[in-house]
């Protein structure tokens, strides 16, 4: 069976590849401080982390800048606490078709959403977020560096030398939004 779930990853795989080669983005030119909207991609396989994006939600909006959260959960019922938030929409197995690629309205509209700024929190390099983060219409992409990524979506990654949770990497990712200075708090190509 796990033959059968690689050649369905490797044709998912391939079919982002060809989707990637095609893809023209307005990039981003400014930093968090010029930010208007941020786009977060979670992986959801553990709703406790929730607390954790809620108060990065709130830090965000008392510098009025709108957090919109899709996660990840690979169960087939969503936890309650994950549930009717308006912020965040949760993907689960039946919204991922044969080749893990998601297929749900909800991630087509993120993905085709032109965020300022995309933050990538998919440690564990789950194909369905890593699906969503390569095509999002997103000015800056903000991931976590990976040896084995064969062509990287992102403009900005993060490496960190052992685990880390999700706090310090958010706090990290914001350190250095805020040290970006590009001359420019306009966006533009």
């Amino acid at each position: 069976m796990e033959m059968f779930k690689n050649i369905r990853l490797n044709r998912g795989k391939t079919i982002l590849q060809k989707k990637m080669a095609r893809m023209k983005r307005v990039r981003f030119k400014g930093n968090i401080n010029s930010a208007k909207s941020i786009g977060l991609v979670w992986d959801a396989k553990n709703p406790d982390d929730f607390v954790t994006l809620s108060q990065f939600h709130q830090k965000m909006a008392e510098r009025n800048i709108d957090v919109t959260i899709l996660g990840y959960f690979p169960g087939k019922d969503i936890p309650d606490k994950l549930t009717a938030i308006r912020y965040f929409t949760c993907l689960k197995k039946d919204d991922i078709n044969i080749t893990y690629r998601p297929v749900s309205t909800e991630a087509n509209t993120f993905i085709n959403t032109r965020f300022d700024i995309l933050i990538d929190t998919n440690f564990y390099n789950i194909f369905p977020l890593k699906y969503i983060s390569s095509l999002s219409e997103a000015g800056l992409k903000v991931g976590i560096f990976d040896n084995s990524t064969e062509s990287s979506c992102y403009d900005l990654m993060m490496e960190f030398k052992q685990s880390t949770d999700i706090n310090t990497y958010l706090t990290q990712v914001i350190y250095y939004l805020e040290m970006i200075n590009t001359g420019s708090n306009k966006q533009g190509e």
